[in-house]
């Protein structure tokens, strides 16, 4: 048995990759695997975050013994936190930049006898050089669409600042 996990960056782009990895794996692989296949070197301070469906942030799984009754990454394996009810993660990579990631588990596959895991079976974009700004501004977005239709309302389109001849 496989697991098949898309581990999408939060940002506005389409960013992320798709793994497989064995179901005994640690956490602490799992985080390795996914620093990897983003580009990191995997030696910045990371945790997991229990979600549910809506991805609201729960308990705090540490890269390492944070005390206070906490288990190291290393200690738990991906099939204790993944089954049919939960298959969803929240992973932050880099505190000091706090790139943050969703993980879902797509599917639970046949192991391919040939195959090394943890495999990168697809990756699709860029990650950017720095952190992606991810605060959405609602007021601001709607204030902007407003004026748009402000603009087409009055029947008046100011072709002077485009960026074209």
């Amino acid at each position: 048995m496989i697991y098949r996990f898309r581990i999408i960056l939060d940002t506005k782009e389409d960013i992320f990759r798709d793994l497989e990895i064995e179901p005994s794996a640690s956490l602490e692989d799992f985080h390795y695997a996914i620093a990897q296949s983003f580009g990191f070197g995997g030696q910045e301070m990371a945790s997991f975050y229990t979600t549910n469906e809506n991805w609201e942030q729960g308990e705090e799984l540490p890269l390492l013994d944070m005390g206070e009754g906490t288990t190291p990454m290393a200690a738990k394996s991906l099939d204790e936190y993944f089954n049919e009810a939960n298959h969803h993660l929240i992973y932050v990579y880099d505190f000091l930049s706090m790139w943050t990631f969703f993980v879902e588990l797509m599917e639970i596959g046949e192991k391919d006898p040939v195959a090394l895991y943890p495999n990168l079976i697809f990756g699709q974009g860029d990650v950017p050089e720095e952190v992606p700004d991810t605060d959405f501004d609602a007021e601001e977005e709607i204030n902007s669409l407003e004026e748009e239709d402000d603009d087409l309302e009055d029947g008046i389109i100011d072709y002077d600042d485009a960026d074209f001849y």
